[in-house]
């Protein structure tokens, strides 16, 4: 799925540089100045704007690349270059219903769910310990996954300096302290 995205976005890259860069030519070889600007700037701004935008989902489709080589989340800059080209291409669906059409809107929404399908399906705590252990219903014990500096349950509870009883200790009270578990992955 993350190949899936990396050829899309780099795709989509190459197509809105040379997008950019082919209306970039079209204004320069025009020489009509529209509403006072200079068609030189206008040329050349419409041509940096392509090479950044295709530079920015192409470095994406890199991040992609990566989570699929390392079959990990991605994390820190990655995970915030996907997470604005999500945002990106949400703002883009939204214009392009309005502008281009419906097929343009739905190729940005499915980049859209692209992007977010890997950033949610991709574990934060995987390595070794989420890829070997498995669930805890399968075969291990849950007691053998906790922490051996761990406290046991209740130690690090607060109690009165007083020994007076507070709001709610004369109520029912658990004969068996609660357990607690190590949380575990949702995804396959």
């Amino acid at each position: 799925m993350a190949w899936v995205l990396a050829v899309v976005l780099l795709a989509e890259a190459v197509f809105i540089a040379a997008l950019n860069w082919l209306l970039g030519v079209v204004v320069d070889r025009q020489d009509m100045s529209l509403a006072g600007l200079d068609p030189d700037v206008m040329a050349t701004s419409s041509k940096a704007g392509g090479v950044i935008f295709g530079l920015y989902f192409a470095f994406c489709a890199l991040v992609a690349v990566l989570v699929a080589i390392r079959d990990r989340a991605p994390a820190g800059f990655g995970r915030v270059l996907l997470i604005s080209a999500a945002v990106v291409h949400g703002l883009l669906g939204a214009v392009a219903w309005g502008l281009v059409g419906w097929t343009a809107f739905g190729f940005m929404v499915v980049v859209l769910g692209l992007i977010v399908l890997l950033l949610m399906t991709y574990d934060r705590a995987g390595g070794p310990e989420g890829a070997a252990g498995g669930a805890p219903g399968q075969g291990e014990d849950p007691a053998a996954r906790a922490e051996p500096d761990a406290a046991p349950a209740g130690a690090g509870a607060p109690t009165s300096r007083t020994g007076e009883p507070r709001d709610g200790d004369d109520g029912p009270q658990d004969s068996v302290p609660a357990q607690v578990s190590a949380p575990v992955s949702t995804t396959p």
